[in-house]
């Protein structure tokens, strides 16, 4: 009868992760393909999903300002209410914080839409660490503080050159200017964090999932982030300046902490100096004398970044580990297939060497027993299980003709001792114990020395 083989059971193979992640490390851009779902379609429903909740969540935010600015003034007309939603004004607190709300949900947005597509391991969307790396933001905040004082002081040496467009309004011109203050204060950094989070995370990392070098991903966000910005074409400049920095520090320290850091703290600084009435947030128009001094706080910025970074670990790559491919392994039947060594045997096959055979089958020799089945001649039987009560046949005695044997004396080992009935010996004194007990139980016991040790160790185990 021909046994049949096992048939191997097809399945399919996750897709292989590229070279670059798994050799030197994947950077951040290509942080994706350590997600739990990477496929080529993911940004794309990832963007998806996170546009409609997007405009879910904003037509809820602006019916709920709609409602309360009603509920105040029901004589409020709805074109003012529309350009209080677009028009950044540090004396109208609600609108300002309507605004910067706006902006800031797009963070949570971005995580709960990426969590859907890509699975687990959000944290990928912040750096390589799997997490923000907190320490290192605040580090990063602390250089930026520094060089934006330094070179906002320098700015003053400076000749002055106003811009046009905007007005000033002075604190106490300003009836709300606690309440502006406290909400820039809380809602710019979110509002910060949010736009670098989509640019730079987003973004960044939808271009590195598909090519491969770093600087596609770096710059083609830049004109996205620059038409959301309504400046002139200074302003245009500075705003494209500062992208690719973010972009280029985001790739090179692994995560968006120190682009985070730069963004927080020059809208921190917009805003305050607005709310302070001494510059205009709503402002289009950009002087020279702005646009150089921003490009040389961004530069220095990056300079310190970079001074920082070699000072540290200087982690900026994952390397990835591919999951090992499953294995199925087809079920074994009853006379289906022949066993396999590590398998459990199945009733009714023939066991391995090796393995324990199943209950209800015949052990073979040289494979420890199993419990409840009776052991086989020559192997020691396992504890716990009863002894077979009918002792082996053992070959007759043979007549000992060596030298004499004392009274009580055991024999040597290798020696035979004479059997029970056997004629003692003339020179045995008739006063001593009967000579046939006591060679006889002797040479029982030498017999089984001589029989290599396994019926004393037999022995041994049934006394236990």
């Amino acid at each position: 009868m021909t046994v049949p083989q096992p048939v191997p059971v097809p399945h399919r193979a996750a897709p292989a992760l590229p070279a670059d992640t798994t050799g030197p490390g994947a950077a951040f851009h290509r942080l994706l393909f350590a997600r739990q779902r990477r496929g080529w379609w993911t940004p794309l429903a990832t963007g998806a999903i996170g546009v409609v909740l997007y405009l879910i969540v904003s037509t809820v935010i602006g019916f709920v300002f709609a409602l309360t600015l009603f509920a105040s003034d029901p004589s409020a007309d709805v074109y003012a209410l529309l350009d209080r939603l677009v028009t950044i004004d540090v004396t109208d607190p609600l609108g300002l914080a309507v605004i910067l709300l706006s902006l800031a949900v797009m963070w949570p947005i971005y995580l709960l839409s990426s969590f859907l597509v890509n699975g687990r391991r959000v944290g990928f969307l912040s750096s390589v660490a799997g997490s923000l790396r907190w320490r290192w933001l605040l580090l990063c905040a602390g250089a930026a503080v520094v060089v934006y004082i330094v070179i906002s002081a320098l700015s003053f040496l400076l000749p002055a050159e106003e811009g046009s467009g905007g007005t000033l309004v002075p604190p106490q011109d300003n009836p709300a200017f606690v309440a502006s203050l406290v909400i820039v204060l809380i809602l710019v950094p979110f509002q910060a964090t949010a736009e670098e989070y989509v640019f730079r995370g987003y973004l960044m990392q939808t271009v590195g999932r598909w090519l491969k070098h770093p600087a596609w991903s770096i710059l083609l966000p830049v004109p996205l982030f620059v038409l959301g910005h309504v400046y002139d074409w200074a302003g245009q400049v500075s705003v494209g300046v500062f992208a690719i920095a973010a972009g280029w520090l985001t790739w090179r320290t692994g995560g968006l902490e120190a682009a985070i850091a730069l963004h927080v703290v020059n809208n921190l600084a917009a805003f305050g100096f607005s709310v302070f009435g001494l510059s205009d947030a709503a402002a289009t128009d950009t002087s020279v004398v702005s646009l150089v001094s921003s490009v040389v706080m961004i530069g220095a910025f990056v300079g310190v970044v970079e001074w920082l970074w070699r000072r540290g670990d200087g982690r900026r790559t994952l390397r990835i580990t591919p999951a090992p491919e499953p294995v199925q392994v087809p079920p074994v039947y009853a006379g289906a297939y022949p066993p396999v060594y590590g398998q459990p045997p199945v009733y009714g096959q023939p066991p391995v060497y090796g393995q324990a055979p199943a209950y209800g089958q015949p052990p073979v020799y040289g494979q420890p027993p199993v419990y409840g089945q009776p052991p086989v001649y020559g192997q020691p039987p396992v504890y716990g299980q009863p002894v077979d009560p009918t002792p082996a046949p053992t070959p007759p005695a043979a007549p000992y003709d060596g030298p004499p044997l004392q009274p009580h004396q055991a024999p040597r080992w290798g020696e035979y001792a004479p059997a029970p009935d056997a004629t003692p010996a003339p020179e045995r004194s008739a006063t001593a114990d009967p000579a046939p007990s006591g060679p006889a139980d002797s040479g029982s016991a030498g017999s089984g020395t001589d029989a290599g040790g396994s019926d004393g160790s037999t022995g041994s185990s049934s006394s236990d």
